[in-house]
């Protein structure tokens, strides 16, 4: 029996329509979920109109909902189990996932905010540990008010961090202070002294301005691009005392570093934000929300199964 799914169709509004796909057959070593919520990231915008992910194919990375089928080899949990995954075409009601890239979500976590943490989470914690992270380390994080930039605060402050949060505009660093943050500056307006470590998901000028505030030693890591700008280095830039820009992305099973956020999420510890909020059949709403950078924090999509939601809910913008 075939099931829903938001597919990429560049004729489409945002290139993704809702679709019928074909049921999904697990692996060995792999679950079924029936999907109930989604998470979208500013990668899947680009996914859907770069070719990365194919015309016809389903899109997206976070997933949040209920086993429906355990995994062949014993591995993973058990059906009926509430899990969040990372895991490619998301965007479904049903889909297959390996038990090494999904986590439990603990009691008392609503699955609507578990799925925000998987693409974004993952990211600000994994970065900010490649960056060599630790007490009293400047921390400047670029795009601080989306959805990885307030959890790389929140990681940032709960490891000792000084943590220096770049944002847009005045109404874009709102909550930052009380996720963490000690400085909120707009733009790199003000930042006199170098930093240590740089998180940034913006790219283009502010990528090189942040290039030109890191201290020896220190490192940028670039896990996003959201300027769509490019970043030009003037000559020598790059010639002297040893500093590092390094490109990152997700590798590996996620499952335990997922488990941790999630933990983390349900404690209280990492807050997570959600700036808007509906039924997956207005995705090009969501996404143009995203585009047009007037979400803070992520935005999720509730999978609904038959008839398309009402549209009673007013996105969070």
């Amino acid at each position: 029996m075939p099931v829903r799914a938001l597919v990429v169709d560049p004729s489409a509004p945002a290139a993704v329509r809702l679709a019928e796909v074909p049921d999904p057959v697990a692996g060995p070593g792999q679950v079924l979920v029936d999907v109930s919520h989604a998470s979208l990231n500013y990668g899947d915008l680009n996914d859907a109109r770069s070719g990365r992910v194919p015309v016809g194919a389903v899109l997206g990375s976070d997933a949040a909902g209920v086993v429906v089928q355990a995994a062949a080899d014993g591995t993973g949990p058990a059906v009926g189990t509430r899990v969040v995954a990372l895991t490619s075409g998301a965007f479904a009601e049903r889909v297959a996932i390996d038990t090494g890239a999904l986590a439990e979500v603990p009691q008392g976590l609503d699955l609507a905010d578990a799925v925000a943490l998987p693409v974004a989470g993952l990211a600000a914690l994994r970065s900010l540990r490649a960056a060599g992270l630790g007490p009293g380390t400047r921390v400047l994080i670029t795009g601080a008010s989306g959805g990885v930039g307030r959890f790389a605060v929140q990681l940032a402050a709960r490891a000792g961090a000084h943590v220096i949060a770049s944002v847009g505009s005045p109404a874009r660093g709102e909550g930052l202070v009380e996720a963490g943050a000690d400085e909120v500056l707009i733009g790199l307006e003000g930042l006199d002294r170098l930093v240590d470590v740089v998180i940034d998901s913006v790219g283009g000028p502010q990528l090189v301005a942040a290039w030109n505030l890191l201290a020896p030693g220190g490192s940028v890591q670039s896990v996003g691009w959201t300027s769509g700008e490019p970043a030009v280095f003037p000559p020598y830039a790059t010639v002297g005392p040893s500093k590092s820009l390094t490109s990152f992305v997700i590798e590996g099973d996620t499952g335990p570093d997922l488990a941790a956020l999630t933990e983390l999420a349900a404690e209280g510890a990492v807050t997570v934000e959600i700036g808007w909020q509906g039924p997956w059949d207005r995705f090009a709403d969501a996404a143009e929300a995203l585009r047009g950078r007037r979400v803070a924090g992520k935005a999720v999509l509730r999978v609904s199964r038959g008839e398309p939601d009402a549209p009673t809910l007013v996105p969070q913008d």
